[in-house]
C-alpha cells in the first residue's frame, strides 16, 4: 500500500493514517454535559504527537472547540519545531469560552469564520492551516454556500491551503464538492461497523479525500471494552447523548459489542491486532480513505502506526468481514436491537 494519500484535488500529500486530536484536548462541556474525554496529561500528548511524526504519521486533525481552544494549543506546541513535517487540519463553527471551557453555540456567519481562523492560527502557532473544515454537520446548504467566498479569500491570502466539511450528510458533501473550488475533503464517520457508501461515492465523483472519524468506534474496535465496562462521568462516552451511538448510559452498547465480536476473527486473521484490522478494512474499502483514530498515549499511536506497514486487509479477509456484516444486518431486522442497525443519522457530528 502507498503510505501516502492526496487530500483530494488540493495536491496536498498526507500519510494514509492520520491522528485525531479530540481526546488530547482535555475537558470542556456544554453546561454540565462533558464534551471531552476526561483529564489528560499534556506532556504525554506532546510526546504522542511527536512519536506519530517519527513513525510516518503526518496528518493531524483537531478543532478550535476541542478543549475550548486547548486542543489547538497542545498540538501547536507539539509541532512547534517540526511544523513543516506536518499537515494540520482544524475546524470552526462551534463557539466557546476559553476561560470557562464552556461550549456556547454555533455561528455560521462569514464574519465569525474570518475571526475564528485568525484565532486558530494564534493557538496553533502557525502561519497557515492546511485543511480548514466547517464543523456544523447539518448546516443548510445555502448557508454553507455563503461561506465559500470567504474561504476562497483565505486561500488567496495563503491563510488556508484547502477546506472541507465535517458532515455525515451526502447532500452537504456534494454541495461543497460541486460549488467550492478549493474544497479538498469531507470528514465523515466510517468504520467496519458503519460503512458510508453514499459519502464515498461523493468523494469519488468530486475528487475529494475521505477523512474518517470514528474508525475505531470510539474505542470499541480496540477490543478493550466489555459489557461490564463503565466509562467515567467526565468522559463524553460516559453520558447518554443523541449524537453518540457506540455507548449508552456510560456502557458499551451491547449490540455493537456483539458485532465487534462477530468480525474479530476476520480482522485479526493475519496477525493484526483488532485495531490494526479495523484500519486495514478502511484502506481496503477505499483508496481515498484517511482514517484518523484518536490517540492519547505513545503506546496507542505506535499500535495504530504499525498498521501502515500491514496495509489493507487481504481480499479474502475483507470479503469475510462483508459476509459476516451482511448476515448481521439481516439478523438485526429480527432482534430487539433493531433500532440500532443501522443507527439513525447523527444529528450533530461534534467530533
Amino acid at each position: 500500500m502507498e503510505s501516502t494519500r492526496t487530500l483530494g484535488r488540493s495536491g496536498i500529500k498526507v500519510s494514509a493514517l492520520g491522528m485525531g486530536c479530540w481526546a488530547i484536548a482535555g475537558p470542556w462541556a456544554e453546561g454540565r454535559i462533558p464534551l471531552g474525554w476526561g483529564a489528560v496529561d499534556d506532556e504525554e500528548s506532546v510526546r504522542t504527537v511527536r512519536r506519530a511524526l517519527d513513525l510516518g504519521v503526518t496528518f493531524f486533525d483537531t478543532a478550535d472547540s476541542y478543549g475550548a481552544g486547548h486542543g489547538e494549543r497542545v498540538l501547536g506546541r507539539a509541532l512547534a519545531s517540526r511544523r513543516d513535517e506536518a499537515v494540520i487540519a482544524t475546524k470552526w463553527g462551534y463557539t466557546f469560552d476559553e476561560r470557562t471551557r464552556q461550549a456556547i453555540g454555533p455561528d455560521a456567519s462569514p464574519a465569525y469564520l474570518r475571526r475564528a481562523v485568525r484565532e486558530s492560527l494564534r493557538r496553533l502557532g502557525t502561519d497557515r492551516i492546511d485543511l480548514y473544515q466547517l464543523h456544523l454537520a447539518d448546516l443548510p446548504v445555502p448557508r454553507a454556500q455563503e461561506l465559500i467566498g470567504a474561504l476562497e479569500d483565505l486561500v488567496a491570502d495563503g491563510v488556508i491551503r484547502a477546506y472541507g466539511w465535517s458532515t455525515d450528510r451526502a447532500d452537504r458533501a456534494a454541495a461543497f464538492g460541486h460549488d467550492a473550488p478549493h474544497a479538498a475533503a469531507v470528514q465523515h464517520s466510517l468504520s467496519v461497523l458503519r460503512d458510508a457508501p453514499e459519502l464515498l461515492t461523493v468523494c469519488e465523483k468530486y475528487d475529494l479525500a475521505s477523512v474518517n472519524r470514528g474508525p475505531l468506534g470510539m474505542g470499541l474496535l480496540t477490543g478493550k471494552y466489555r459489557q461490564e465496562s463503565v466509562l467515567p462521568r467526565d468522559d463524553v462516552r460516559g453520558v447518554t447523548s443523541g449524537w453518540l451511538e457506540w455507548f449508552r448510559g456510560g456502557r458499551p452498547a451491547p449490540e455493537w459489542l456483539r458485532r465487534v465480536q462477530a468480525v474479530r476473527a476476520a480482522l485479526t486473521a493475519d496477525g493484526r491486532t483488532l485495531a490494526q484490522g479495523a484500519l486495514g478494512w478502511i484502506w481496503a474499502r477505499s483508496d481515498r480513505a484517511i482514517p484518523i483514530p484518536g490517540c492519547r498515549t505513545v503506546a496507542q499511536v505506535e499500535e495504530n502506526a504499525a498498521a501502515l506497514a500491514l496495509g489493507p486487509l487481504a481480499p479474502d479477509h475483507f470479503a469475510e468481514v462483508e459476509r459476516t456484516l451482511a448476515a448481521l444486518r439481516t439478523a438485526a431486522l429480527r432482534e430487539a436491537d433493531r433500532p440500532y442497525w443501522p443507527s439513525p443519522m447523527l444529528p450533530t457530528a461534534r467530533p
